[in-house]
Protein backbone atom coordinates (compact mmCIF):
# COMPACT_ATOMS: atom_id res chain seq x y z
CA UNK A 1 0.00 0.00 0.00
CA UNK A 2 1.57 3.02 -1.25
CA UNK A 3 0.64 7.02 0.47
CA UNK A 4 -0.79 8.62 -2.44
CA UNK A 5 0.38 12.07 -2.26
CA UNK A 6 -1.89 13.27 -4.76
CA UNK A 7 -4.58 12.36 -2.17
CA UNK A 8 -3.32 14.45 0.83
CA UNK A 9 -2.54 17.83 -1.63
CA UNK A 10 -6.17 17.66 -2.97
CA UNK A 11 -7.65 17.16 0.50
CA UNK A 12 -6.01 20.18 1.77
CA UNK A 13 -6.72 22.18 -1.15
CA UNK A 14 -10.49 21.23 -0.20
CA UNK A 15 -9.82 23.15 3.17
CA UNK A 16 -9.84 26.43 0.61
CA UNK A 17 -12.45 25.76 -1.67
CA UNK A 18 -14.72 24.42 1.47
CA UNK A 19 -13.78 27.74 3.20
CA UNK A 20 -14.53 29.79 0.64
CA UNK A 21 -18.09 28.72 0.58
CA UNK A 22 -18.37 28.38 4.24
CA UNK A 23 -17.44 32.06 5.48
CA UNK A 24 -19.30 33.24 1.79
CA UNK A 25 -21.56 36.74 3.30
CA UNK A 26 -24.35 34.60 1.56
CA UNK A 27 -23.70 31.35 4.10
CA UNK A 28 -22.10 32.10 7.30
CA UNK A 29 -19.75 34.57 6.66
CA UNK A 30 -21.57 37.61 7.83
CA UNK A 31 -22.56 35.72 11.02
CA UNK A 32 -18.73 35.40 11.81
CA UNK A 33 -17.64 38.25 11.23
CA UNK A 34 -20.23 39.55 13.61
CA UNK A 35 -19.47 37.33 15.97
CA UNK A 36 -15.66 38.01 15.92
CA UNK A 37 -15.94 41.35 15.63
CA UNK A 38 -14.40 41.33 12.11
CA UNK A 39 -14.99 44.10 9.86
CA UNK A 40 -14.71 44.08 6.05
CA UNK A 41 -11.75 47.09 6.11
CA UNK A 42 -9.91 44.33 9.15
CA UNK A 43 -10.47 41.37 6.80
CA UNK A 44 -9.29 43.32 3.95
CA UNK A 45 -5.89 44.93 5.67
CA UNK A 46 -4.91 40.81 5.91
CA UNK A 47 -1.93 39.82 4.07
CA UNK A 48 -3.81 37.16 1.88
CA UNK A 49 -0.50 35.36 1.22
CA UNK A 50 0.26 34.40 4.15
CA UNK A 51 -2.54 33.61 5.51
CA UNK A 52 -4.35 31.20 2.34
CA UNK A 53 -0.39 30.00 2.11
CA UNK A 54 -0.46 29.06 6.09
CA UNK A 55 -3.95 27.78 5.76
CA UNK A 56 -2.74 25.20 3.18
CA UNK A 57 0.70 24.39 5.13
CA UNK A 58 -1.43 23.71 8.09
CA UNK A 59 -4.23 21.78 6.05
CA UNK A 60 -1.31 19.62 4.41
CA UNK A 61 -0.58 18.77 7.98
CA UNK A 62 -3.96 17.68 9.04
CA UNK A 63 -4.73 15.51 5.85
CA UNK A 64 -1.20 14.11 6.62
CA UNK A 65 -2.97 13.13 9.90
CA UNK A 66 -6.33 11.87 8.17
CA UNK A 67 -4.98 9.44 6.72
CA UNK A 68 -3.96 7.17 9.29
CA UNK A 69 -7.05 8.09 10.65
CA UNK A 70 -9.28 6.95 7.96
CA UNK A 71 -7.48 4.21 6.13
CA UNK A 72 -7.25 1.18 8.70
CA UNK A 73 -4.34 -0.60 6.74
CA UNK A 74 -2.09 1.29 7.73
CA UNK A 75 -2.43 0.19 11.23
CA UNK A 76 -1.30 -3.01 10.05
CA UNK A 77 1.54 -1.25 8.34
CA UNK A 78 2.18 0.39 11.48
CA UNK A 79 2.30 -2.81 13.61
CA UNK A 80 5.14 -4.43 11.52
CA UNK A 81 6.96 -0.95 11.96
CA UNK A 82 6.33 1.15 8.95
CA UNK A 83 7.06 0.66 5.10
CA UNK A 84 10.85 0.11 5.23
CA UNK A 85 9.57 -2.94 6.99
CA UNK A 86 7.51 -4.52 4.58
CA UNK A 87 10.49 -6.61 2.62
CA UNK A 88 10.82 -8.49 6.11
CA UNK A 89 7.93 -8.85 7.21
CA UNK A 90 6.29 -11.91 8.34
CA UNK A 91 4.01 -13.83 5.30
CA UNK A 92 1.08 -13.25 7.27
CA UNK A 93 1.38 -9.50 6.72
CA UNK A 94 1.51 -9.97 3.54
CA UNK A 95 -1.46 -12.19 3.60
CA UNK A 96 -3.34 -9.95 5.80
CA UNK A 97 -3.02 -6.84 3.42
CA UNK A 98 -3.91 -9.66 0.13
CA UNK A 99 -7.47 -10.72 2.22
CA UNK A 100 -8.05 -7.01 3.47
CA UNK A 101 -5.75 -4.92 1.54
CA UNK A 102 -8.95 -2.47 0.31
CA UNK A 103 -11.25 -3.38 2.49
CA UNK A 104 -13.27 0.14 3.56
CA UNK A 105 -11.24 1.87 1.57
CA UNK A 106 -14.04 3.95 -0.21
CA UNK A 107 -15.35 7.55 0.02
CA UNK A 108 -18.02 6.81 2.00
CA UNK A 109 -16.32 4.83 4.87
CA UNK A 110 -13.46 8.10 4.58
CA UNK A 111 -16.11 10.60 4.93
CA UNK A 112 -17.91 8.67 8.42
CA UNK A 113 -14.05 8.61 9.64
CA UNK A 114 -13.52 11.95 9.27
CA UNK A 115 -16.92 13.17 10.20
CA UNK A 116 -16.48 11.28 13.54
CA UNK A 117 -12.79 12.95 13.85
CA UNK A 118 -14.42 16.37 13.30
CA UNK A 119 -17.21 15.95 16.03
CA UNK A 120 -15.11 14.10 18.28
CA UNK A 121 -11.41 15.99 17.96
CA UNK A 122 -12.48 19.48 16.55
CA UNK A 123 -15.20 20.14 17.99
CA UNK A 124 -13.73 19.67 21.61
CA UNK A 125 -10.87 21.48 20.57
CA UNK A 126 -12.47 24.47 19.27
CA UNK A 127 -15.49 24.75 22.07
CA UNK A 128 -12.71 24.69 24.90
CA UNK A 129 -10.39 27.34 23.11
CA UNK A 130 -13.87 29.51 22.59
CA UNK A 131 -15.09 28.85 26.20
CA UNK A 132 -11.84 30.21 27.60
CA UNK A 133 -12.17 33.11 25.10
CA UNK A 134 -15.76 33.87 25.74
CA UNK A 135 -16.88 33.21 22.18
CA UNK A 136 -20.03 33.00 21.32
CA UNK A 137 -21.65 29.75 21.08
CA UNK A 138 -22.99 31.05 17.25
CA UNK A 139 -18.97 31.33 16.81
CA UNK A 140 -17.81 27.23 18.21
CA UNK A 141 -20.90 26.06 16.05
CA UNK A 142 -19.93 27.53 12.78
CA UNK A 143 -16.37 27.18 13.30
CA UNK A 144 -16.44 23.85 14.47
CA UNK A 145 -18.96 23.09 11.68
CA UNK A 146 -16.41 24.25 9.29
CA UNK A 147 -14.04 22.34 10.62
CA UNK A 148 -16.16 18.61 10.91
CA UNK A 149 -17.22 19.36 7.11
CA UNK A 150 -13.47 19.78 6.01
CA UNK A 151 -12.41 17.12 7.97
CA UNK A 152 -15.34 14.76 6.61
CA UNK A 153 -14.45 15.88 2.94
CA UNK A 154 -10.48 15.38 3.29
CA UNK A 155 -11.08 11.96 4.99
CA UNK A 156 -13.53 10.67 1.74
CA UNK A 157 -10.56 11.89 -0.24
CA UNK A 158 -7.83 10.15 1.36
CA UNK A 159 -10.01 7.07 1.96
CA UNK A 160 -11.59 7.09 -1.23
CA UNK A 161 -8.38 7.81 -3.97
CA UNK A 162 -6.54 4.76 -4.43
Amino acid sequence: MEFNFYAVFAAAFSSLVVGFIWYNPKVFGSIWMNETGMTEEQAQKGNMLKIFGLTFVYSLMLAFLMSALVIHQFGALGMIGGPDFIATAKPSYAAFMADYGDNFRTFKHGALHGFMSGLFLGLPIIAINSLFEQKSWKYIAITAGYWTVIMTVMGAIICGWK
